[in-house]
This record gives structure tokens, sequence and C-alpha cells, in this order.
């Protein structure tokens, strides 16, 4: 496995799951080898009652965000979608302090990183100076991880959206 040579980025994702759906990194890791890839390819999972795995080593290159894995560290957050495999924000409670408290931790480890959620990567996809909702290629992580930034009272340079 390839290790990382910069870290600027940590991607928030979700595990396109139903709420019922409990898994963590070895249900992750599961799916993932079954695509043929060589590990989990987030480096966190946040399972639904708060749980922190490691599914690979922090410092690993991760399989979470074409053309960003080599810069990025990738945060999983069990759920994100209902029974009928729409988009939806319903992740717990717990689940986001656990967001908050290993952002918190990344952050320390990785000084210059910026925070951004899966969809916010592929840019101003229809070149009109704004990325929104008509940008994302994916609903992931099925939340506004800013506006959750902003409301954790995170620093502004956590949250660029370049």
């Amino acid at each position: 496995m390839k290790n990382r040579e910069i870290t600027e980025y940590i991607a928030v994702h979700c595990s396109a799951t139903p709420p019922h759906q409990e898994i963590g990194e070895d249900e992750i890791r599961r799916m993932h080898k079954a695509k043929g890839w060589e590990d989990a390819g987030y480096n966190v999972v946040i399972r639904r009652n708060g749980k922190i795995d490691i599914a690979r080593p922090l410092d690993a290159q991760g399989a979470h965000v074409r053309g960003y894995n080599h810069n990025s560290v990738g945060v999983c957050l069990v759920g994100g979608v209902d029974d009928d495999g729409k988009a939806e924000n319903n992740f717990t409670p717990i689940q986001m302090d656990s967001l908050e408290l290993t952002l918190h931790f990344l952050f320390q480890v990785y000084p210059g990183a910026i925070a951004k959620g899966h969809r916010a990567f592929f840019g101003d996809t229809n070149k009109d100076g704004v990325i929104d909702s008509r940008d994302w290629l994916k609903q992931c992580p099925c939340f506004d991880v800013e506006g959750f930034l902003i409301k954790r009272g995170f620093s502004d340079e956590r949250r660029k959206n370049d």
C-alpha cells in the first residue's frame, strides 16, 4: 500500500447505505475488495453508533476520490441513503459529533488540510463560476460539509472551496 507524500484535503464521504444497515470497516473492506480494490478505500469509517474505525492506515493513499487519492484522507460516515437508495442526510447526532472529533484530530495531524465533501471535488462542472448542486456528479456525502464546519466553529481556512 502506497503512502501519501502530502495531505491537502480531508474528503468526507458516506457509505450510501440505509439507516438500518449498521456496518463498519470490515464490511466496507469486503465491499471494496469485491470491486478488486486492495483494501477499504477510506482511511476512517464512522459507524452509526459513533464508533470511529481506522479502515486504512491514516498515512496510506486511499481509493475514495478519483484524482485526489494521492493528497487526501478519506473519512466515511455510514448511512446517507434512504431505504429506496435515494440520497438522505440520515446521520445520527453521535456520528456528527464523531466527525467533529475526527476532523479536529486530522487537522492537528495535517495542519494545512482543507475538509470538503466528496461531491465538492468535481469543481465548477457547468462553468458558471459557482460550485453548487448543479455541478455535483454525486450526492455524497448527502449533507453540506461546509455548513457543518461553520456550525461547529471550524475556521475559514479549513473550509476553502477551491
